[in-house]
């Protein structure tokens, strides 16, 4: 560890810090417009609109059957195509909603489904609709199984953003990197990305065993 350049660790850290400060934005974003997403989808799924049903299965398919990457380079050259122009932050933002609806819609098909048919029959027979079953039955039910997996998605989402460096976002990777560029230290300045990544997952998942705790 004699080699180990302590003096650019030390000058690194607020940099990155300010970097750790986009990636919380971003996927914070993304898992709001995500969940929406996932919850209307996943919805959707459970419908008998076969051809509804269809369209939000390619997408989750699509979704799961491409690399987060591709899908990021496809939101960010795509969007202007259809004259929608957006700053990289968006743009990144857009991207991961995207990928993140797509496993929460099948997350929450899941949940659903996971609760015995007794309960969506128990409420129709007190004259509630389909609609109504699911939103005031279901769903509410389902919430404590959904919540694990939604709250990995987020830990996916935080460690996916390090991809939006490519469309340079200056989010916590592209902090690192700037600083290798600058500095030539990459072990020192990689070393110290993975400490705060750590760090947020870490906090992410103390926040997660919490919530489940409270809900159990």
């Amino acid at each position: 560890m004699g080699g180990f350049d302590w003096s650019v660790v030390w000058y690194a850290i607020p940099y990155l810090a300010q970097g750790a400060v986009v990636t919380i934005e971003i996927s914070a974003l993304a898992m709001v417009f995500g969940t929406v997403v996932g919850i209307v989808f996943g919805l959707l799924l459970l419908s008998d609109i076969g051809i509804v049903k269809a369209v939000v299965r390619a997408y989750v398919y699509f979704v799961r059957g491409t690399p987060a990457l591709v899908q990021v380079f496809l939101i960010y050259f795509a969007m202007p195509q259809f004259g929608v122009e957006l700053s990289s932050f968006w743009s990144g933002v857009v991207a991961l909603s995207f990928n993140a609806g797509g496993f929460m819609a099948e997350i929450v098909r899941a949940g659903l489904q996971s609760i015995d048919a007794g309960q969506t029959e128990a409420a129709k027979s007190i004259g509630m609709t389909n609609r109504q079953s699911v939103i005031y039955i279901l769903l509410p039910q389902s919430l404590r199984r959904i919540i694990p997996p939604l709250t990995n998605e987020l830990i996916t989402l935080i460690k996916g953003s390090s991809l939006l460096s490519v469309i340079s976002v200056t989010e916590l990777t592209r902090s690192a990197q700037v600083i290798i560029a600058a500095k030539f230290t990459p072990f020192e300045l990689y070393a110290l990305l993975a400490v705060y990544y750590l760090i947020i997952i870490s906090i992410l998942a103390k926040l997660s065993e919490y919530v489940e705790s409270r809900m159990a």
